[in-house]
């Protein structure tokens, strides 16, 4: 996660730019159902591309053995993205979780509501910007469901 950058003796790096940074994404020819877990130590985008069988909630952890909130600093951020592909009926993610729980999880979606229904034919994007807000550990996550199609 944190990148240790040495110290900059020119002037003229005060104000490094990055440019096109290459994002790892996992393609599985998963549906989306139950609970997903989303991985964030081995993927930023995570794109299941069966169409979906049911409505599920989407679980952002490190690993299987890992928090997300031991990767994390009160302060820092992290941004996913979970591709779902909808058939001719169309399912909808019900639940945001950080590390199994909704507990200390605030969820605010773009819009002011939460999704209730996904887009039929389409894939789903549904993005995530996480914060960890407090050491108990507490987020605030920021959601927004887009069709394309």
């Amino acid at each position: 996660f944190p990148v240790t950058i040495p110290t900059i003796n020119n002037a003229a790096s005060n104000y490094p730019t990055l440019k096109s940074p290459q994002e790892i994404m996992t393609l599985t020819a998963s549906a989306a159902t139950g609970t997903v877990a989303f991985d964030t130590k081995t993927q930023s985008v995570l794109f299941y591309q069966n169409d979906a069988t049911a409505n599920w909630v989407v679980n952002v952890r490190g690993d299987s053995s890992t928090t997300l909130s031991s990767l994390m600093d009160v302060g820092d951020s992290i941004t996913v993205t979970f591709l779902v592909t909808q058939g001719s009926t169309a399912y909808y993610n019900t639940s945001v979780q950080v590390d199994g729980t909704t507990t200390g999880v605030t969820t605010k979606w773009q819009g002011g509501t939460a999704p209730t229904a996904g887009n039929a034919s389409s894939v789903d994007a549904y993005t995530y910007v996480i914060a960890k807000t407090a050491a108990t550990p507490t987020y605030s996550v920021f959601a927004s469901q887009t069709k394309f199609a």
